[in-house]
């Protein structure tokens, strides 16, 4: 089914404010960063992780959950937090690691926990698998609705976690999905270099389940292929695996310098930014007109911005709270 008007409305509010927050993200963490780059300064230290250009995999996906629904993200989470509704001043000032965040800024951007949405990530890769499975499993024991969706990247598709989980996911035909963002780079290593197989959607016929690809980073291809697997988990069918073709638009890491990419990838990335193709779009077929695109970025530009003057302006954790809420 395609998305009607207001979901395409919603689509576009989250990736532009997703992208708008990496914007202001990348700023916040690059004081005192420069001109000699060391992670370790700055208000937002540690490493950082964007997600631009793959805003389109979060929005398709995060469309069809609510709250009820488990999401496990990656070491690239922003777009997906935000799409899945996490606080959005609680997570800023989680990342700049003061009182009022998440975690009490224990946990940083790749440690984002929000149990009111059902939400967390991991900086270990294909961590979200095994977790998001466990939910999915309590929730087909307890019989409680809801599924449980798990965000990879395709380089997690060959960590044995991910076989590990798709196929014990098949066995007990549990209610969850495998979303694989391909952004065709581990780290610094290119697909081709990495996988057996030209695409990971085909591995699903080894588990017996669903598999598809998603070519062209387009939100509204993006929701319908989610539709399919989502709808298909909620019926007790048990679980579908998708994979999506993306851009990642920044380095691996802030402070990446690419060197390892093709001349001219990154312009031939840029040239197919998904956010304004997707409002070209929008405006080309009559979903939005320009008062209601621009009155839609107004306000995603007042609430990240709010969010960030809510995280700096947070009070900074006890040094004894560090002992607290930790195993012993």
């Amino acid at each position: 089914m395609q998305a009607d008007a207001k979901k395409q409305s919603w689509m576009y509010e989250n990736m532009f404010k997703s992208r708008y927050y990496e914007e202001c993200m990348e700023a916040a963490y690059l004081e005192g960063k420069q001109p000699v780059f060391n992670m370790a300064n700055g208000p937002v230290p540690g490493e950082m992780h964007l997600s631009n250009g793959q805003e389109p995999c979060a929005v398709g996906v995060c469309a069809h959950l609510d709250a009820d629904d488990a999401v496990f993200a990656t070491h690239r989470p922003h777009h997906i937090a935000i799409a899945k509704g996490v606080d959005l001043k609680a997570m800023t000032a989680e990342i700049f690691g003061k009182k009022t965040g998440l975690s009490g800024g224990r946990g940083g951007h790749m440690h984002l926990f929000d149990t009111k949405v059902n939400f967390a990530c991991s900086g270990i890769i294909a961590e979200g698998m095994g977790p998001a499975a466990g939910v999915a499993l309590a929730r087909k024991l307890r019989n409680e609705p809801g599924v449980a969706v798990a965000f990879i990247g395709e380089g997690a598709a060959n960590q044995g976690a991910f076989h590990e989980t798709m196929n014990l996911a098949a066995v007990w035909k549990l209610p969850f999905v495998c979303i694989i963002e391909d952004n065709a780079w581990g780290i610094s290593v290119a697909k081709t270099d990495a996988t057996a197989v030209p695409r990971n959607d085909v591995r699903a016929a080894a588990y017996g389940i669903p598999g598809e690809y998603v070519e062209g980073n387009d939100p509204l291809a993006i929701y319908d292929a989610a539709e399919r697997a989502i709808k298909r988990a909620r019926a007790g069918e048990g679980p579908s695996l998708i994979e999506i073709e993306t851009s990642r638009l920044a380095g691996h890491f802030m402070g990446d310098a690419e060197a390892y990419r093709p001349e001219g990838e990154k312009d031939g990335l840029f040239s197919k930014d998904p956010i304004p193709a997707f409002r070209s779009q929008l405006l080309e077929s009559g979903t939005l007109d320009e008062a209601a695109l621009k009155n839609i970025e107004d306000a995603m530009h007042a609430e990240v911005d709010e969010a960030f003057e809510f995280a700096r302006a947070a009070a900074e954790p006890e040094p004894a709270e560090a002992l607290e809420k930790v195993f012993a």
